[in-house]
């Protein structure tokens, strides 16, 4: 199986500007193709994955990959469906461009004959005056060819600036660039992006000359089973950086997929071959309680964009709440694993008994509750059950002097801070 009925196998293409002429030149030989996005937050999603983890399939296919970052596109940016975007300032979108190119560094190999190429519009933009601008490509760009892209025409009836006009020139400028300077045959891009990808054939059309052969390809939009929207939770949008969510908390996401999206997840996101993924897929048929997809989904997601290291802390810590064995982890796991559950901040030098904590932290709503807690044997401490109503909580119950885990019943987690 070749790279596109790969491709195909996954699901992966949506619309191609030229099938059969894309087919035949990747048959005769190594091309140079680029994908981009623009530097709008400091951190990608993984909504902005797919076209990525596409591009590092030609790669392995032994194509060379351009990786480009819009510092100049990011500074005006793409039409929103309903409004105008608040212009960020350079110096914001220059932070920016640094945070993403951190990140998209993880998902490519830039060494060797067809490593990967980082490039920035910046660069080859920020210089044009707008006399050339307008000469030298506004000249090639018909009104009523704009006028007849998706996301220009939906915004005509609420107004769209001049400025977000002219964006799917800037683009297409980039297509032509990148084809003049790095031999650059082929744009990848979301399935939202195929406006401006044909505006870069355009202008290559135009401007390079007839017999230039480039062509156009976009992903499809990422949906989920039950018609929720992939990559959010109610915690909002799941990041790449490890600061907004944790390496615990994404690899959550993944290991939480339906059974209904998971083999889907995994033709997309994932780097498994067609064998593996069919035999996951057989597992969700006849054993789907073990969950085997899910956790093969999760963990290369998660040593993907987060490493080695963070999968094996990720694993752990859901091993330990699985298990109990709160004490198992360290007051970093601790901090990660449990960063949304009720928090109690408690006077480190006070002595406090089992049935006070529970009342102060609300974790039982009475002393006569409480005590039917622990009495009961529905209290656990860092997870080990406690029956003494008389227990006072001492040093030994601080997770290196930082934390006591408190569940009540089998679920309901309170971190304890000092």
């Amino acid at each position: 199986m070749n790279l596109l009925e790969d491709l195909q196998w996954r699901g992966i293409i949506y619309q191609q500007t030229d099938e059969e002429g894309l087919k035949d030149t990747l048959k005769k030989e190594m091309i140079s193709l680029y994908c981009g996005m623009d530097p709008t937050g400091d951190s990608m999603h993984i909504g902005h994955l797919l076209p990525f983890l596409t591009l590092r399939r030609f790669q392995n296919a032994g194509h060379r990959p351009i990786v480009l970052v819009g510092g100049a596109t990011g500074l005006i940016g793409d039409p929103k469906a309903t409004e105008e975007r608040t212009l960020q300032t350079l110096e914001k979108v220059q932070e920016n461009v640094e945070g993403l190119t951190k990140q998209l560094r993880t998902i490519f190999d830039f060494e060797g004959e067809n490593g990967a190429t980082l490039v920035n519009n910046y660069d080859w933009t920020s210089e044009m005056s707008v006399v050339t601008f307008l000469r030298d490509y506004g000249k090639h760009v018909g009104i009523n060819y704009m006028l007849g892209k998706d996301t220009i025409a939906k915004r005509l009836e609420t107004g769209i600036s001049f400025t977000e006009f002219t964006y799917t020139i800037l683009q297409g400028m980039d297509f032509k660039h990148l084809y003049e300077d790095h031999q650059c045959k082929l744009q990848i891009g979301g399935s939202d992006q195929w406006g401006n990808i044909t505006t870069g054939l355009e202008l290559i059309r135009k401007m390079v000359g007839e017999g230039s052969k480039a062509y156009g390809m976009t992903i499809p939009l990422v949906t989920k089973a039950d018609g929720t929207k992939f990559g959010k939770t109610e915690g909002g949008a799941i990041w790449l950086d490890a600061e907004k969510t944790s390496p615990y908390e994404f690899y959550q996401f993944w290991i939480n997929t339906a059974d209904a999206d998971v083999i889907k997840y995994m033709k997309y996101f994932t780097f498994l071959s067609r064998e593996e993924i069919e035999v996951l897929e057989q597992s969700v048929e006849t054993e789907a309680h073990l969950r085997k997809a899910q956790k093969a989904l999760a963990e290369e997601m998660t040593k993907l964009i987060h490493g080695e290291a963070a999968l094996i802390q990720a694993i752990k810590i859901t091993e330990a709440l699985f298990s109990g064995e709160i004490k198992e982890l360290t007051a970093a796991e601790i901090k990660e694993g449990f960063k949304d559950v009720p928090t109690y901040k408690h006077a480190s030098a006070d002595e406090t008994t089992i049935v006070d904590l529970l009342v102060a932290a609300k974790i039982s709503p009475s002393k006569r509750q409480a005590r039917e807690d622990v009495s009961n044997g529905a209290i656990y401490i860092n997870g080990e059950r406690m029956t003494s109503l008389d227990y006072v909580l001492g040093e030994n119950d601080r997770i290196e002097g930082q934390f006591t885990v408190i569940r009540r019943g089998k679920k309901k987690y309170t971190l304890i801070k000092y």
